[in-house]
């Protein structure tokens, strides 16, 4: 009796042991035991049987406030390591430098990310060939060694390719300014303090020799350098193009208002370092008409560049930036003047100084983020809008 049930049990525990081994089989990953007959369906072949997203809702598009962070929805590349970049108009360029201010810090951090991309993403597209090459990895404790990093990259981009180079082109061309009689595509630069333009303009000299610039921002920035031991500064950086030779003599300030140690400020300001100004206060007594005429006339058919302090707008509409001076321009008159320039000879363009530190609900942000859409859209016009007429409004009753 005891041998029968010794013989059941064993038969019992045999059954059990294969059931058991039977079940591991089904649930060991093949990977492990090198048993490539039991490997899971690939990824791609499994599915929900209610449909995937994309037989459901078709692409996967970005909207207005979610994607990767690039300009409008540009293409995002890092330019200056791709040698095989494909050819573009305009390229949109990061400077996150600020170690040259004079009050407060903090425009390095509107460059990247948030502060000048995302509010861009409600913007649409002017019809150029555009890419978003992400920032320069300038160095934050060395000024000499981040004024050329920040030289070298913005002449990496300004000597690329552009599409379809020998097409003519009836607006915005470039090659009759350019020494070397070819098209260069334009760089829209986004700071960072205002030193930024320093190197921009040594690149820039390279290929069109001394420009005229338009000069919006509340201070002057032609002032002389604070020590020998400190010559560059975001106040003293025209001073230092004008020594070097990279400006004409027919550039314009646009919205000063800043305080001045005496008359001759705007003496040497004009004299020597060859702006003319027009002051906060004009628009008040010339109106939004003249100002553009003057700024037109005073550049005329040179190569210009146009760079943008967001403090030329008025503090309590942009109250971002690191030297804020108030009773300034609003943003539809800086919008509007803007678009008054469509035209001229533009071979580059920036929006410097925002601070987002200092930013209320990203108003300074979206601000500066609708002026770089209001600079492409110079970039593709022959001409300023005309204005709207008068609808005639007729009595129905």
């Amino acid at each position: 009796m005891k041998a029968v049930l010794a013989t059941v049990w064993l038969l019992s525990l045999r059954s059990l042991l294969s059931a058991a081994d039977q079940q591991q089989t089904q649930f060991t990953d093949p990977t492990l035991t090198g048993d490539a007959s039991d490997e899971p369906a690939p990824s791609s072949q499994r599915r929900d049987p209610s449909g995937t997203w994309r037989e459901r809702y078709g692409r996967q598009d970005d909207l207005v406030f979610t994607g990767p962070l690039a300009f409008s929805h540009l293409p995002y590349s890092r330019c200056l390591e791709e040698d095989d970049l494909p050819a573009f108009d305009v390229a949109l360029l990061g400077m996150p430098f600020d170690t040259t201010v004079t009050y407060r810090p903090g425009a390095r951090f509107r460059a990247h990310g948030h502060s000048h991309r995302e509010p861009s993403h409600r913007l649409a597209r002017v019809g150029l060939k555009m890419v978003d090459c992400g920032d320069v990895p300038v160095s934050p404790f060395n000024n000499t060694l981040a004024l050329d990093q920040m030289e070298v990259a913005y002449s990496t981009l300004l000597w690329r390719d552009v599409p379809d180079p020998d097409r003519e082109r009836t607006v915005g061309s470039t090659r009759p300014f350019a020494k070397d009689d070819r098209e260069h595509p334009k760089i829209v630069s986004l700071g960072g303090d205002h030193t930024i333009v320093l190197p921009i303009l040594r690149s820039l000299n390279k290929v069109y020799g001394p420009i005229s610039v338009i000069h919006f921002d509340a201070h002057l920035d032609t002032w002389g350098p604070w020590s020998r031991d400190e010559p560059i500064t975001h106040g003293s950086f025209f001073h230092i193009a004008r020594e070097e030779g990279l400006l004409s003599n027919a550039s314009v300030h646009a919205g000063i208002r800043c305080k001045m140690t005496s008359e001759a400020d705007l003496i040497k300001d004009e004299s020597y370092v060859g702006f003319k100004v027009i002051s906060t206060d004009d628009i008040d007594d010339v109106g939004i008409s003249e100002v553009i005429r003057r700024i037109r006339e005073r550049v005329g058919a040179n190569p210009v560049y146009l760079s943008l302090d967001i403090d030329v707008i008025d503090p309590g509409l942009a109250p971002a930036t690191g030297t804020p001076e108030p009773g300034g321009w609003t943003t539809r008159e800086v919008k509007r003047i803007i678009r008054g320039l469509a035209g001229l000879n533009f071979v580059g363009a920036d929006v410097v100084e925002v601070a987002p530190a200092y930013d209320h609900a990203d108003i300074t942000s979206i601000a500066a983020a609708d002026i770089v859409y209001d600079f492409l859209s110079l970039f593709v016009s022959a001409e300023p809008p005309k204005p709207r007429r008068e609808r005639t409004l007729r009595d129905e009753l």
